[in-house]
Parts: C-alpha cells; sequence; structure tokens
C-alpha cells in the first residue's frame, strides 16, 4: 500500500479515474515531471510528442485551478510534490472474426493522481 498523507494545508491533490491509456505510457511522462515546478512542468507537456501528455495537462491545470481558488495559493509557489498513475479497470469488447467466433480486445486504462504542494509556506 502507498501511504496517502496529504497535509491539507500546504498540498491540493488531483486524481484522474479510467483515463483510455496504459500505465506504462502514462508513467514515462509522469516520471520526466515529477519534483518539477508547476510553470516549468507546464512547457514541459506542451513540448512533448506523446499522446499522452494532454490528459496529464489537463490534471496539473484542474490541481493548479484547485489550488488557486480553494486554498488561495499562487500558481508560481507551486510543484508537483507527488504523481502516481496506477492500472484501471480493462475495457473488454468482441470483435467478429471468421467462423463465428470472437476475438476479445482489451483496452487499458489508468488512475492518475497528481500532488501540488506550496513552497511558500
Amino acid at each position: 500500500m502507498i501511504n496517502k498523507k496529504i497535509d491539507p494545508y500546504t498540498e491540493v491533490y488531483t486524481l484522474g479515474q479510467h483515463i483510455r491509456m496504459s500505465a506504462h505510457k502514462a508513467r514515462r511522462i509522469i516520471d520526466q515531471i515529477r519534483g518539477r515546478s508547476y510553470e516549468e512542468t507546464l512547457m514541459i507537456l506542451e513540448l512533448m510528442p506523446y499522446r499522452a501528455s494532454y490528459p496529464i495537462l489537463k490534471l496539473i491545470s484542474s490541481a493548479a485551478a484547485n489550488a488557486s481558488h480553494n486554498m488561495a495559493f499562487n500558481e508560481t509557489d507551486l510543484i508537483i510534490s507527488k504523481a502516481e498513475v496506477n492500472h484501471g479497470t480493462t475495457v473488454k469488447k468482441l470483435k467478429p472474426q471468421a467462423r463465428g467466433r470472437g476475438y476479445l480486445i482489451k483496452k487499458s486504462t489508468c488512475h492518475i493522481t497528481i500532488v501540488l504542494k506550496n513552497i511558500s509556506l
């Protein structure tokens, strides 16, 4: 189990569930941005050529909006303290094949958690 204690006074988190991409592809991007500042992360994600960077960019923007609106934090003082990707459910579809058979198509999903921390406090 991962310890999920979050300081409610200095940290804000956002959870994206059932995002339609494999966890391995999302981890490739999350490993690049973990521990960086919010502004630097936005620049990195906008220039990355991967399809998986767009949902992560939306999650980080949502976490920053939560921090500025709910906690009155300044966006320039935020860093990404925790970022994790977990496997989600697998969507299964049947594709018709020859001779009446069905071929199972598995589409993986993932859950992404982003925690932003205010370093000015």
